[in-house]
C-alpha cells in the first residue's frame, strides 16, 4: 500500500500513519497520573477485537500442515506464546468483567497494537484524543462547583440525593458517549469533585443554618407563634444579614398592658406568692399573644410590650389593617383572661388586679438591639412612645377594682381607622400625651359590634 510512518505536518516530532496522525502518550493523559511516558507511546484503542477475537493457530496445527496456507496468506502473522506458566499476561480495560480469567496475553496485546496501525494507515481511523491538562482541570473545576451549587440550593434530602446520583450519571454518560467519539475525558476527579464539594458545602449549610436557628429563637425566645416562627425561617434569607436581623423601618402595631394596683399587691404577698402569681398572668397573657400573631418585646416588670406586624414586613395595608385588628383583638381577649384570673385568684385567697392597655400602629424600627453576648430584637420609635403613653395615660383616674376599670383599652387615630367599624368605641378626645407637642385623638374600645367577624388567626386559642 506504500503507507510508512512519517513526521506530521503541523509538528515534525509527532508520527503520520497514512492520513493519521499518532501524537505520543503524556503521563497524564486520560485517566493517567503522573505515568510513564518514556519512549514514543500511543494510546491503545482496543477496538480491533475482543479479548480473543483475532484468528488463534496453535504451532502443533501448523507443523503438521493442518492449517490451509489461504488463511494466513497476506496476513500478518505474529507469534508468541499464550500459556499461564508463562505469566505474559496483563489486565486491560476488558478485566472489567465477571469471568473469572480477566487477563489477556501479551500476544494479544501485541495483535490489538497491529490492528490499530493497519486501522489508522489504512482506514484514517483517529487515534484517541486527550484534552489538555489546563482542560482536565477547569473541566473538573467545573463539576466541583455544580455539586457545590446543588449543596448549596438543594435543601430536600431527598431532592439532593437525587441529584447528586443524576450528576453522577449525566457525568457517567458523558464520558462514555465522547469515549465513543474517540475522545477519553477524566471522570473519577470530577465525580469525586461532585461529591466532595456537594457533601462539603451541604454541611456547611446545614451547621450554618443550625446557627441561624438557634440565633432566632435566641433573640425571640418563646415568645412567638409557631406560624410566625415558621414564616420567619422560611424567608431568612430576606430578614437575616451577617448572622443577624436586617434593621428595617416597616409599619406595625404595638400593644403595652399594665397592672393596676400592682404596688399594693406586691406589699400585701411574700417573694415566692408574688412571683407565682405574676408568672401565672404572665403565662396566660403571653400565650394570648403568640396567639394573635404577635410577638412579646419584652417584659418590664408588670408591663408587657407586644407588636404586631413584626419581624416580617407588611407590605399592603389589608396586611398593616389585619396586625392592627389582631392588637385589638387580643386586648379584648386578654380582658376576658383577666376576668378568668380574677375568678379563680378571689376563689382562693389571692388578690385581683386591673389592666391598662395602649394600643398605636404607626411606623417604627426594629432590629437586634445590645452587646455581642447578650442581644435583645426589639422595636423603637415614636410609635412605641405614643403606645405606652396611651397605657398609662390618667392611670389613677378610675378605681381599678369597679367592673367599668377591669380593663381600659385605649388606641390610637390611627388604630382606629384601620379597625373599620369592627368595634364599639368612644371617643376620649384630643390629648396631648406626656412628651409629644401635638395633640393625639385617643378612643376607648369597649367590646366587638355583634356583626363582627374575626380575621383569621394562624393558631387558635387552646
Amino acid at each position: 500500500y506504500g503507507i510508512a510512518p512519517g513526521p506530521a505536518p503541523n509538528n515534525p516530532q509527532h508520527i503520520r500513519l497514512g492520513e493519521t496522525i499518532l501524537p505520543p502518550f503524556e503521563r497524564n493523559d486520560g485517566g493517567y497520573v503522573d505515568a510513564d511516558a518514556r519512549g514514543y507511546q500511543i494510546l491503545r484503542d482496543y477496538a480491533g477485537a475482543p479479548r480473543s477475537g483475532f484468528r488463534r493457530y496453535a504451532l502443533a496445527d501448523v507443523l503438521m500442515g493442518r492449517i490451509e496456507p489461504q488463511a494466513i496468506k497476506n496476513k500478518i502473522v505474529i507469534v508468541g506464546v499464550a500459556a499461564q506458566s508463562v505469566k505474559d499476561y496483563f489486565y486491560t480495560p476488558y478485566s472489567g468483567g465477571l469471568d473469572s480469567d480477566q487477563r489477556m496475553f501479551g500476544i494479544n496485546l501485541h495483535a490489538h497494537a497491529v490492528s490499530q496501525l493497519l486501522r489508522a494507515g489504512l482506514d484514517a481511523a483517529p487515534s484517541i484524543a486527550t484534552p489538555s491538562e489546563r482542560t482536565e482541570v477547569a473541566w473538573t473545576w467545573l463539576w466541583t462547583l455544580l455539586g457545590g451549587l446543588i449543596g448549596l440550593r438543594i435543601r430536600s434530602v431527598r431532592w439532593f440525593s437525587a441529584s447528586v446520583v443524576a450528576g453522577l450519571a449525566a457525568l457517567a454518560l458523558i464520558g462514555y458517549l465522547t469515549f465513543l467519539q474517540r475522545w477519553w475525558i477524566p471522570s473519577v476527579a470530577p465525580g469525586l469533585g461532585w461529591l466532595l464539594s456537594a457533601g462539603l458545602v451541604t454541611s456547611y449549610v446545614s451547621n450554618l443554618e443550625k446557627e441561624q436557628r438557634a440565633m432566632l429563637m435566641q433573640l425571640f425566645s418563646r415568645y412567638m407563634s409557631n406560624s410566625v416562627a415558621e414564616s420567619l425561617w422560611r424567608q431568612r434569607e430576606e430578614f437575616l444579614e451577617g448572622g443577624r436581623p436586617l434593621p428595617q423601618r416597616l409599619t406595625a402595631t404595638v400593644l403595652f398592658s399594665d397592672l393596676r394596683g400592682f404596688t399594693t399587691v406586691s406589699e400585701r404577698l411574700d417573694p415566692r406568692a408574688l412571683m407565682d402569681w405574676l408568672n401565672a398572668y404572665m403565662e396566660a397573657m403571653a400565650k394570648i399573644v403568640m396567639v394573635h400573631d404577635g410577638i412579646v418585646d419584652k417584659f418590664i416588670g408588670d408591663a408587657i410590650m407586644a407588636v404586631f406586624g413584626v419581624p416580617l414586613a407588611r407590605h399592603t395595608d389589608t396586611e398593616i389593617q389585619q396586625d392592627a385588628v389582631h392588637a385589638v383583638d387580643c386586648a379584648v381577649t386578654m380582658e376576658r383572661e383577666l376576668t378568668r384570673l380574677n375568678t379563680e385568684w378571689q376563689s382562693q385567697g389571692l388578690p385581683t388586679i386591673g389592666m391598662r392597655i395602649g394600643i398605636f400602629t404607626g411606623p417604627l424600627v426594629v432590629g437586634s438591639l445590645g452587646s455581642s453576648d447578650r442581644m435583645e430584637y426589639t422595636a423603637i420609635g415614636d410609635t412605641v412612645n405614643i403606645a405606652s403613653r396611651l397605657e398609662s395615660l390618667d392611670k389613677d383616674s378610675a378605681d381599678p377594682r369597679s367592673a367599668d376599670s377591669l380593663c381600659r383599652i385605649l388606641i390610637g387615630e390611627t388604630t382606629m381607622k384601620y379597625l373599620g367599624g369592627k368595634y364599639e368605641t368612644a371617643q376620649v378626645g384630643a390629648v396631648r400625651l406626656k412628651g409629644r407637642l401635638a395633640a393625639t385623638a385617643v378612643y376607648r374600645v369597649w367590646a366587638p359590634r355583634a356583626s363582627y367577624t374575626k380575621f383569621p388567626a394562624t393558631e387558635s386559642a387552646t
